[in-house]
Protein backbone atom coordinates (compact mmCIF):
# COMPACT_ATOMS: atom_id res chain seq x y z
CA UNK A 1 0.00 0.00 0.00
CA UNK A 2 2.82 2.43 0.81
CA UNK A 3 5.09 1.24 -2.02
CA UNK A 4 7.98 1.31 0.45
CA UNK A 5 10.99 -0.84 -0.46
CA UNK A 6 12.09 -0.79 3.17
CA UNK A 7 8.73 -2.07 4.47
CA UNK A 8 8.54 -4.71 1.73
CA UNK A 9 12.06 -5.89 2.63
CA UNK A 10 11.07 -6.10 6.28
CA UNK A 11 8.04 -8.14 5.24
CA UNK A 12 10.26 -10.63 3.41
CA UNK A 13 12.47 -10.84 6.47
CA UNK A 14 9.50 -11.57 8.74
CA UNK A 15 8.16 -14.14 6.27
CA UNK A 16 11.37 -16.16 6.36
CA UNK A 17 11.52 -15.72 10.12
CA UNK A 18 8.16 -17.49 10.39
CA UNK A 19 9.20 -20.23 7.97
CA UNK A 20 12.44 -20.78 9.90
CA UNK A 21 10.43 -21.32 13.09
CA UNK A 22 8.54 -24.15 11.44
CA UNK A 23 11.85 -25.62 10.23
CA UNK A 24 13.20 -25.23 13.76
CA UNK A 25 10.32 -27.14 15.32
CA UNK A 26 11.09 -30.05 13.01
CA UNK A 27 14.82 -29.82 13.79
CA UNK A 28 14.32 -29.74 17.57
CA UNK A 29 11.89 -32.68 17.37
CA UNK A 30 14.47 -34.77 15.48
CA UNK A 31 17.32 -33.69 17.79
CA UNK A 32 15.34 -34.71 20.88
CA UNK A 33 15.28 -38.37 19.84
CA UNK A 34 17.42 -40.60 22.11
CA UNK A 35 20.52 -42.46 20.88
CA UNK A 36 19.88 -45.52 18.75
CA UNK A 37 21.88 -48.18 16.91
CA UNK A 38 22.69 -45.91 13.97
CA UNK A 39 23.19 -42.77 16.09
CA UNK A 40 24.97 -43.85 19.30
CA UNK A 41 25.88 -40.23 20.11
CA UNK A 42 22.29 -39.09 19.78
CA UNK A 43 20.74 -36.72 17.25
CA UNK A 44 21.84 -33.32 18.61
CA UNK A 45 23.76 -32.37 15.47
CA UNK A 46 20.52 -32.39 13.51
CA UNK A 47 19.60 -29.25 15.44
CA UNK A 48 22.89 -27.67 14.36
CA UNK A 49 22.17 -28.72 10.78
CA UNK A 50 18.80 -26.99 10.92
CA UNK A 51 20.42 -23.77 12.18
CA UNK A 52 22.33 -23.73 8.89
CA UNK A 53 18.99 -23.96 7.08
CA UNK A 54 17.99 -20.77 8.94
CA UNK A 55 21.14 -19.09 7.65
CA UNK A 56 20.29 -20.19 4.10
CA UNK A 57 16.86 -18.61 4.52
CA UNK A 58 18.50 -15.39 5.69
CA UNK A 59 20.73 -15.31 2.63
CA UNK A 60 17.67 -16.01 0.46
CA UNK A 61 16.02 -13.00 2.08
CA UNK A 62 19.08 -10.90 1.17
CA UNK A 63 18.74 -12.00 -2.45
CA UNK A 64 15.04 -11.10 -2.58
CA UNK A 65 15.70 -7.65 -1.11
CA UNK A 66 18.57 -7.00 -3.53
CA UNK A 67 16.20 -7.79 -6.40
CA UNK A 68 13.82 -5.15 -5.04
CA UNK A 69 16.68 -2.67 -4.63
CA UNK A 70 17.78 -3.25 -8.22
CA UNK A 71 14.23 -2.79 -9.51
CA UNK A 72 13.83 0.46 -7.53
CA UNK A 73 16.47 2.14 -9.69
CA UNK A 74 14.26 1.68 -12.76
CA UNK A 75 10.89 2.47 -11.18
CA UNK A 76 9.60 5.89 -10.26
CA UNK A 77 6.72 4.90 -8.02
CA UNK A 78 6.48 7.29 -5.09
CA UNK A 79 6.42 5.99 -1.52
CA UNK A 80 3.31 6.98 0.44
CA UNK A 81 4.03 7.47 4.15
CA UNK A 82 1.06 7.57 6.54
CA UNK A 83 0.42 7.24 10.28
CA UNK A 84 -0.59 3.64 9.60
CA UNK A 85 2.92 2.98 8.26
CA UNK A 86 4.49 4.05 11.55
CA UNK A 87 1.85 2.20 13.59
CA UNK A 88 2.56 -1.08 11.80
CA UNK A 89 6.32 -0.75 12.32
CA UNK A 90 6.05 0.17 16.02
CA UNK A 91 3.76 -2.82 16.63
CA UNK A 92 6.21 -5.06 14.74
CA UNK A 93 9.12 -3.90 16.89
CA UNK A 94 7.20 -4.50 20.14
CA UNK A 95 6.34 -8.07 19.12
CA UNK A 96 9.91 -8.84 18.03
CA UNK A 97 11.44 -7.49 21.25
CA UNK A 98 9.21 -9.78 23.29
CA UNK A 99 9.99 -12.80 21.09
CA UNK A 100 13.75 -12.13 21.11
CA UNK A 101 14.02 -11.75 24.90
CA UNK A 102 11.86 -14.80 25.65
CA UNK A 103 13.44 -17.04 23.00
CA UNK A 104 16.99 -16.05 23.95
CA UNK A 105 16.31 -16.75 27.64
CA UNK A 106 14.77 -20.16 26.94
CA UNK A 107 17.53 -21.01 24.47
CA UNK A 108 20.19 -20.52 27.16
CA UNK A 109 18.15 -22.41 29.77
CA UNK A 110 17.52 -25.39 27.48
CA UNK A 111 20.94 -25.31 25.82
CA UNK A 112 19.29 -25.10 22.39
CA UNK A 113 21.46 -24.04 19.43
CA UNK A 114 18.38 -23.44 17.35
CA UNK A 115 16.55 -21.19 19.83
CA UNK A 116 19.65 -19.06 20.38
CA UNK A 117 20.19 -18.79 16.60
CA UNK A 118 16.56 -17.90 15.99
CA UNK A 119 16.69 -15.28 18.76
CA UNK A 120 19.60 -13.66 16.88
CA UNK A 121 17.47 -13.79 13.75
CA UNK A 122 14.65 -11.98 15.56
CA UNK A 123 17.16 -9.45 16.93
CA UNK A 124 18.14 -8.63 13.37
CA UNK A 125 14.43 -8.08 12.64
CA UNK A 126 14.33 -5.38 15.34
CA UNK A 127 17.25 -3.49 13.78
CA UNK A 128 15.63 -3.86 10.39
CA UNK A 129 12.34 -2.42 11.65
CA UNK A 130 14.13 0.52 13.29
CA UNK A 131 15.89 1.30 10.02
CA UNK A 132 12.54 1.11 8.23
CA UNK A 133 11.06 3.71 10.59
CA UNK A 134 14.07 5.95 9.96
CA UNK A 135 13.59 5.59 6.20
CA UNK A 136 9.89 6.45 6.50
CA UNK A 137 10.79 9.63 8.37
CA UNK A 138 13.30 10.72 5.73
CA UNK A 139 10.91 9.78 2.92
CA UNK A 140 8.22 11.91 4.54
CA UNK A 141 10.72 14.79 4.58
CA UNK A 142 11.25 14.40 0.83
CA UNK A 143 14.39 12.24 0.75
CA UNK A 144 12.91 9.31 -1.15
CA UNK A 145 16.34 7.80 -1.98
CA UNK A 146 16.72 6.87 1.70
CA UNK A 147 14.14 4.10 1.17
CA UNK A 148 16.48 2.35 -1.30
CA UNK A 149 19.54 2.93 0.89
CA UNK A 150 17.66 1.38 3.82
CA UNK A 151 17.00 -1.72 1.72
CA UNK A 152 20.74 -2.08 1.18
CA UNK A 153 21.42 -1.60 4.91
CA UNK A 154 18.87 -4.30 5.68
CA UNK A 155 20.70 -6.71 3.37
CA UNK A 156 23.93 -6.05 5.27
CA UNK A 157 22.31 -6.58 8.69
CA UNK A 158 20.59 -9.81 7.66
CA UNK A 159 23.70 -11.14 5.92
CA UNK A 160 25.82 -10.46 9.00
CA UNK A 161 23.48 -12.49 11.21
CA UNK A 162 23.49 -15.29 8.65
CA UNK A 163 27.29 -15.37 8.65
CA UNK A 164 27.41 -15.54 12.46
CA UNK A 165 24.98 -18.47 12.48
CA UNK A 166 26.91 -20.37 9.79
CA UNK A 167 30.20 -19.85 11.64
CA UNK A 168 28.76 -21.06 14.95
CA UNK A 169 27.11 -24.11 13.36
CA UNK A 170 30.18 -25.03 11.31
CA UNK A 171 32.33 -25.02 14.48
CA UNK A 172 30.11 -27.79 15.82
CA UNK A 173 29.97 -29.79 12.59
CA UNK A 174 33.76 -29.77 12.06
CA UNK A 175 34.46 -30.64 15.73
CA UNK A 176 36.16 -27.40 16.76
CA UNK A 177 37.69 -27.44 20.27
CA UNK A 178 35.18 -26.31 22.93
CA UNK A 179 37.28 -26.34 26.12
CA UNK A 180 40.78 -25.20 27.03
CA UNK A 181 42.91 -28.36 27.17
CA UNK A 182 45.36 -26.82 29.67
CA UNK A 183 42.49 -26.27 32.14
CA UNK A 184 41.39 -29.86 31.67
CA UNK A 185 44.95 -31.14 32.20
CA UNK A 186 45.19 -29.15 35.43
CA UNK A 187 42.03 -30.82 36.78
CA UNK A 188 43.20 -34.31 35.83
CA UNK A 189 46.75 -33.95 37.18
CA UNK A 190 45.57 -32.96 40.66
CA UNK A 191 43.68 -36.24 41.11
CA UNK A 192 45.43 -38.74 43.36
CA UNK A 193 47.05 -41.57 41.43
CA UNK A 194 47.43 -39.66 38.16
CA UNK A 195 51.02 -39.49 36.89
CA UNK A 196 50.22 -37.37 33.87
CA UNK A 197 47.86 -36.96 30.92
CA UNK A 198 48.08 -36.25 27.20
CA UNK A 199 46.16 -36.37 23.89
CA UNK A 200 43.22 -34.44 25.37
CA UNK A 201 40.51 -33.95 22.76
CA UNK A 202 37.05 -32.40 22.95
CA UNK A 203 34.30 -31.56 20.49
CA UNK A 204 30.59 -30.77 20.30
CA UNK A 205 28.47 -27.73 21.13
CA UNK A 206 28.79 -25.37 24.09
CA UNK A 207 26.09 -27.26 26.01
CA UNK A 208 26.97 -30.79 24.84
CA UNK A 209 30.70 -31.57 24.87
CA UNK A 210 32.36 -34.93 24.27
CA UNK A 211 35.84 -35.47 25.70
CA UNK A 212 38.52 -38.15 25.55
CA UNK A 213 42.06 -38.26 26.97
CA UNK A 214 44.96 -40.55 27.86
CA UNK A 215 46.01 -40.80 31.51
CA UNK A 216 49.20 -42.25 32.99
CA UNK A 217 48.98 -44.25 36.24
CA UNK A 218 51.36 -46.46 38.21
CA UNK A 219 51.94 -49.59 36.14
CA UNK A 220 51.68 -51.75 39.28
CA UNK A 221 48.07 -50.69 39.94
CA UNK A 222 45.30 -53.26 39.64
CA UNK A 223 42.70 -52.86 36.90
CA UNK A 224 40.09 -52.15 39.57
CA UNK A 225 42.14 -49.31 41.09
CA UNK A 226 42.97 -47.85 37.66
CA UNK A 227 39.30 -47.94 36.75
CA UNK A 228 38.48 -46.14 39.98
CA UNK A 229 40.89 -43.35 39.03
CA UNK A 230 39.20 -43.08 35.63
CA UNK A 231 35.82 -42.72 37.37
CA UNK A 232 37.19 -39.93 39.58
CA UNK A 233 38.54 -38.13 36.52
CA UNK A 234 35.11 -38.26 34.88
CA UNK A 235 33.40 -36.97 38.03
CA UNK A 236 35.85 -34.08 38.53
CA UNK A 237 35.69 -32.97 34.90
CA UNK A 238 31.88 -33.02 34.81
CA UNK A 239 31.78 -31.22 38.15
CA UNK A 240 33.97 -28.40 36.82
CA UNK A 241 32.38 -28.42 33.35
CA UNK A 242 28.69 -29.45 33.53
CA UNK A 243 28.40 -29.08 29.75
CA UNK A 244 30.60 -32.18 29.31
CA UNK A 245 28.15 -35.04 28.67
CA UNK A 246 30.64 -37.84 27.98
CA UNK A 247 34.23 -38.54 29.07
CA UNK A 248 36.35 -41.42 27.74
CA UNK A 249 39.53 -42.07 29.76
CA UNK A 250 42.22 -44.27 28.23
CA UNK A 251 44.46 -45.61 31.01
CA UNK A 252 48.15 -46.14 30.25
CA UNK A 253 51.00 -47.46 32.49
CA UNK A 254 53.55 -44.88 33.54
CA UNK A 255 56.77 -46.34 32.16
CA UNK A 256 60.04 -45.40 33.95
CA UNK A 257 62.47 -43.28 31.96
CA UNK A 258 65.52 -45.17 30.67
Amino acid sequence: MTNSLAMTSDGFHSLFDGVSNVVGLIGIWIASHPPDRNHPYGHRKYETLFTIIIAVMLFTTCFQILKKVYASFFENDATVVTETSFGIMIFTIAVNIFVMVYESKKGRQLGSDFLVADAKHTKSDIFVSLSVIASLVFTKLGYSFVDTITGIIIVFLIGRIGYQIVKSASDVLVDTVCLDTSALASIVNRIEGVKGCHDIRNRGAAHSIYLDLHVLVDRELSIERAHGIADMIEEEIQKEFPSVVDVVVHIEPDMPEK
